[in-house]
């Protein structure tokens, strides 16, 4: 079995052995996970002890070349080339060790002690109820984290505290100094048209506004580990990552007492969730934040508030773990109600799984989906290989567009036909060994 993931728990539990990628580098560790960061550790400070000594060596060097006694010819050029090669091998060194990203925050400078009340909140689509008779407050300089299966309404609680939406019954009242801002999971405030630089900017000039100070696009860039080279990179390109960084670049320079964060680690390397979280510690507003990610609430949060099914919401002092230690291990997190998409899905699966035969259909899928996905990947290819050329979107801005749109729908289409090929696979295997 092969995992990549950002999930720190599920790596402890699973792994056996690691292979960390870093600079085009792999490096091998045959323990599992949790090992992982002290070996990484070591590792670096290894490598940083060599680049120690190869400074001494070169400044011994460049000293020889100033005041040394002048010997023959052919020993000074040999000496220059040896210097030469001594920074060669610095640079090197130097280019395998990435960047610090630096998270900064801005803070309002005025607050209230409630941020958040929400009192007898109901909320419901349909048939469906989402919140029902939710009371709760929210201080000043709370971690709340929002935990519950997909389907349950995470999100939409989110946005009824926020004020983004409205409850059907009850009422949510917003502390009247605050000043929030919000990193939504899909990134949908980033335009895939605009560069990079234009959108930390937004268009207007070379300086960006961080809080009450003005800096430039290029070093604030390299906050955020990216290169000034990349400045006029069309957004639609980058990749997950990046655009992950991106967004909590735009989210952070603006001035704030309360951070809304739906999904925050999704993307981000573990290097970026160490200093995202680091940031959230020092911050001295609010924060209220969903996540799948049991490490990170662990490391952030102050309560949970944990979804019981039908609309039933409790609230836990305390991290994910503690939560656990206060139910008696078992999160109390029910699956979605019969009438949402989640249950729906679930309920297919396990008709699929139990039963005895594949039908025409699934035979029929399970030969074209291969094909299909084939079909899907070179199109994937040939659209990214589109995207690629830096000056596209000045030349031909309607192309641009279509072309992201084009690779958004075949991305979705290629994971679908995934999806759909695995669980056929997993059924034929089921049938095969008589399950």
């Amino acid at each position: 079995m092969i995992v990549i993931s950002h999930d720190r728990r599920l790596l402890e539990t699973l792994s056996r052995a690691v292979v960390w990628l870093e600079q085009g580098v792999t490096r091998r560790l045959d323990q599992g996970f949790a090992r992982f960061e002290d070996w990484r550790e070591e590792v670096l400070a290894l490598e940083e002890l060599a680049a120690h000594k190869l400074d001494r060596e070169i400044a011994r060097e460049e000293d020889w070349m100033r005041y040394g006694v002048t010997a023959r010819r052919k020993r000074n050029v040999r000496r220059v080339a040896e210097l030469a090669g001594l920074r060669s091998r610095r640079q090197e060194i130097a280019s395998q060790f990435r960047g610090a990203l630096k998270l900064t925050v801005s803070e309002s400078q005025t607050t209230g002690k409630l941020t958040t009340v929400a009192e007898n909140v109901t909320k419901a689509f349909g048939d469906r109820v989402v919140v029902k008779n939710l009371d709760l407050r929210v201080l000043k300089g709370d971690r709340l984290g929002i935990v519950g299966a997909n389907g349950m309404g995470k999100t939409t609680l989110l946005r009824l505290l926020t004020g983004e939406d409205q409850p059907d019954s009850g009422r949510v009242q917003i502390g009247p100094s605050t000043r929030l801002v919000t990193l939504d999971q899909r990134r949908a405030s980033l335009d895939p048209t605009l560069s990079l630089a234009d959108t930390m900017t937004g268009g207007a000039g070379d300086m960006v506004q961080v809080g009450d100070e003005k800096r430039h696009v290029i070093g604030y860039m390299k906050d955020f580990l990216f290169r000034p080279e990349q400045a006029r990179t069309p957004v639609g390109v980058l990749s997950g990552g990046e655009r992950g960084r991106l967004a909590l670049a735009c989210a952070l320079a603006q001035p704030s007492n309360l951070l809304v964060l739906d999904e925050p680690t999704n993307d981000l390397d573990l290097e970026t969730l160490d200093l995202l979280q680091e940031m959230l510690d020092d911050y001295p507003g609010t924060v209220m934040l969903v996540s799948h990610d049991r490490d990170f609430l662990d490391r952030v949060a102050t309560s949970v508030l944990v979804a019981q099914g039908d609309g039933r919401w409790i609230e836990y002092a305390g991290g994910y773990s503690d939560m656990l230690a206060q139910t008696g291990g078992t999160a109390p997190v029910e699956r979605a109600s019969a009438s949402s998409p989640a249950k729906e899905k679930g309920s297919i699966a396990k008709a699929e799984k139990t039963s005895r035969k594949l039908s025409y259909k699934d035979k029929l899928a399970l030969e074209k989906l291969p094909q299909e996905i084939a079909r899907l990947e070179k199109l994937i290819q040939s659209l990214r290989d589109t995207l690629s050329d830096p000056g596209l979107y000045s030349k031909n801005a309607a192309k641009f567009g279509r072309v992201s749109d084009e690779l958004t729908q075949a991305e979705t289409a290629l994971t679908e036909a995934e999806e759909a090929w695995l669980l056929l696979e997993m059924k034929k295997e089921e049938l095969e060994a008589g399950v």
